[in-house]
């Protein structure tokens, strides 16, 4: 049976993702699958790059000119109205669900939870509650997530449940494989990284995603490890190279490294790929309890050795599979240090690793098996 599907992604950024978003980029890697099945329509915020309304692959796409948050929730709200769908698929804004309902009483809603949403700085218990009642599945990134909701609404039990998120197999290819060595040699020879071995960081510029930790700790791999460069890949905000306060500090960390980093600004998230194919050893350098960040999956699928944080949900995926290093003490740059060291000593070792984190992607985290686990989900409603 065909199902008239309406994804309601977050009002932040629009899909495709052309400015980054990991809700976004989740939404397009299942998009491919879902509409083999059913007929899919996507709502989002308008971009200058895109069309407010278009049919792509046979997909529809409603692009939202709101000028704030409120806009956003009315306008999808008037526009569900009008359309008769089987289900309305929300990503990460449990707020808006109850007028939603209200709007298109016979659909049936799912909410997709990709951040501490149901805390209470971000809604009240009493809209938290209709929420719950109102959906038929709640669908968390991470069992991290899911504890949380459970905590504060035990009566999400039994509608609730964790699809980890995952990346594109067939894009982010391993460090190894042909494929891979043309792009890093050519990304190398572009940025004068020579033979240098890589310590790749992916992250927007943050105190809560640690950046400073990495470049403090950079101090002390150079020590030891002259032949070494920390590729840092990302900005301040998606889609633009904006410097304030704290991207001033980094740029200022980043003197006492001079010639062992590179800062590649803004990349659309089209080509982050090419640049994990440079990388020997990935870092993860989350402080806030991060609900599972997606550059893991993507460092997983490049065959990279992962060195994250005991925070949040990022553990899930790498705790217990021998695929990299969990530190508990997350805020420590001599700890970072010690473990780039680590691996850098041990190239067979991180090579094994990395193996093992692309055979679990392989396995666990391809967009194909996300997208089976939704289409589970839309098929028991």
């Amino acid at each position: 049976m065909i199902l008239r599907i309406a994804l309601i992604s977050s009002e932040k950024l629009p899909v495709p993702p052309v400015r980054g978003g990991a809700i976004q980029q989740y939404i397009e890697g299942i998009l491919p699958y879902l509409r083999e099945k059913h007929e899919i329509t996507v709502y989002c915020i308008s971009d200058l790059s895109l069309k407010n309304y278009e049919i792509v692959d046979g997909v529809t796409y409603i692009r939202l000119p709101a000028r704030s948050k409120d806009e956003y929730f009315n306008l999808v709200t008037r526009l569900l109205a009008e359309f008769n769908y089987d289900i309305v698929h929300v990503f990460n804004r449990p707020r808006p669900i109850k007028k939603y309902w209200q709007s298109a009483p016979d659909s049936k809603y799912i909410i997709s939870v990709h951040n501490e949403m149901f805390a209470s700085k971000k809604i009240s218990k009493n809209d938290a509650k209709e929420c719950i009642e109102q959906v038929s599945a709640i669908v968390t990134i991470s069992d991290f997530i899911q504890r949380g909701i459970l905590k504060k609404y035990p009566q999400a039990e039994g509608k609730i449940r964790t699809i980890y998120s995952g990346v594109n197999l067939q894009q982010y290819q391993p460090v190894w494989s042909p494929a891979a060595q043309e792009i890093r040699k050519r990304i190398k020879s572009e940025y004068g990284i020579n033979n240098a071995r890589i310590i790749l960081y992916v992250s927007r510029f943050s105190p809560k995603k640690g950046s400073h930790l990495v470049l403090q700790a950079m101090e002390e791999v150079i020590k030891e490890n002259r032949q070494t460069v920390l590729l840092v890949v990302g900005s301040k905000w998606y889609g633009t190279d904006r410097v304030d306060d704290y991207v001033s500090y980094i740029y200022s960390l980043a003197k006492k490294i001079q010639g062992h980093i590179v800062f590649t600004g803004f990349v659309p998230p089209a080509d982050i790929h090419k640049y994990y194919a440079c990388g020997d050893i990935f870092v993860c350098a989350s402080q806030w309890e991060e609900p599972l960040a997606r550059v893991h999956y993507e460092a997983m699928a490049a065959g990279l050795p992962v060195i994250t944080t005991n925070r949040g949900g990022n553990p899930e995926v790498v705790k217990g599979y021998r695929n990299g290093l969990v530190l508990s003490d997350y805020d420590s740059p001599e700890q970072f240090a010690a473990a780039i060291n680590f691996l850098l000593k041990r190239p067979e070792l991180a090579r094994e690793l990395g193996l093992n984190g692309r055979c679990l992607a392989e396995a666990r985290f391809g967009y194909s098996r996300v997208a089976e686990d939704v289409l589970k989900l839309y098929e028991e409603m």
